[in-house]
């Protein structure tokens, strides 16, 4: 029973840490305050009415000295707890802006990555410089999945951003990066064979792992398709990644479609 009792007396919610300190500082002034005036109310008689060892006004002095002691420690303290919260609330402050610079950084570097249509571009032209050249060609898909405990929405784009730097680092001076969706990455690797993108993604995902963080802000899965392992043509090499892709907007029907001018047939 007295395991149970402790557990249920030391069991602390981390969102009530303020509270239960601010409790405590209470506690801890107010049994300062009742020993205080106890004291001052046990030695007033003696000081007052029957001295028994110090006489006269040097009594009275040390009863006095003693009273303004207590009010002096009563009242630093309470300046200490002010100033604490004080501080703790600007810290707070400037956790809330850095969180906030991470959060406009993350969204500019997302919004700076070229999308699918670049993506088409650069697959065309590195695909007919590989078939010329009988040189390899890969690319390597990064999707990642937000986690649950990330009840602010502001958070998930600055993991992703986190995620994006964490690639970036990662890759070679003619190697480039696209942005297919939120959370999804494309990585074009000329030059590289499949057996080395494999490698390649071992220590990708050291970097993802530690852009995740210990809280794993994020899951991830990397996908490898190789030219001319896994695909003969550029086109099949888009139609492998098409999936990851964002949807293509669905063409008008007839009823949509514009009226045809009159005289024009």
């Amino acid at each position: 029973r007295e395991k149970k009792l402790m557990k249920i007396f030391d069991e602390i919610n981390a969102g009530n840490l303020d509270r239960r300190e601010w409790q405590l500082w209470v506690l801890a002034l107010a049994i300062i305050l009742v020993l205080a005036a106890g004291m001052a109310l046990l030695m007033y008689p003696t000081i007052f009415s029957a001295p028994v060892i110090v006489t006269g006004p040097t009594q009275r002095k040390a009863f006095f000295g003693f009273c303004a002691l207590a009010i002096l420690l009563l009242g630093y303290l309470v300046d200490r707890q002010i100033m604490i919260r004080h501080l703790r609330k600007q810290l707070e402050e400037d956790q809330r802006a850095m969180i906030k610079i991470r959060h406009e950084a993350s969204i500019d570097l997302l919004q700076t990555l070229p999308g699918f249509e670049h993506f088409q571009d650069r697959l065309a032209m590195e695909y007919r410089r590989a078939s010329t050249m009988s040189h390899p060609l890969s690319l390597l898909i990064v999707a990642l999945k937000s986690a649950r405990s990330l009840t602010d929405t502001r958070e998930v784009p600055t993991a992703f951003g986190d995620a994006a730097k964490a690639l970036l680092r990662r890759l070679r001076g003619e190697d480039s990066m696209y942005l297919f969706s939120p959370g999804v990455f494309c990585l074009v690797l000329p030059g590289v064979s499949a057996q080395n993108a494999y490698s390649i993604t071992s220590r990708l995902t050291e970097g993802l792992q530690d852009a995740s963080g210990a809280s794993d802000r994020f899951t991830f899965e990397l996908h490898v398709f190789n030219y001319p392992e896994h695909a003969k043509t550029a086109r099949e090499i888009e139609e492998a990644v098409r999936p990851f892709a964002p949807k293509s907007p669905p063409l008008p029907s007839l009823e949509e479609a514009p009226a045809t001018p009159a005289g024009i047939e």
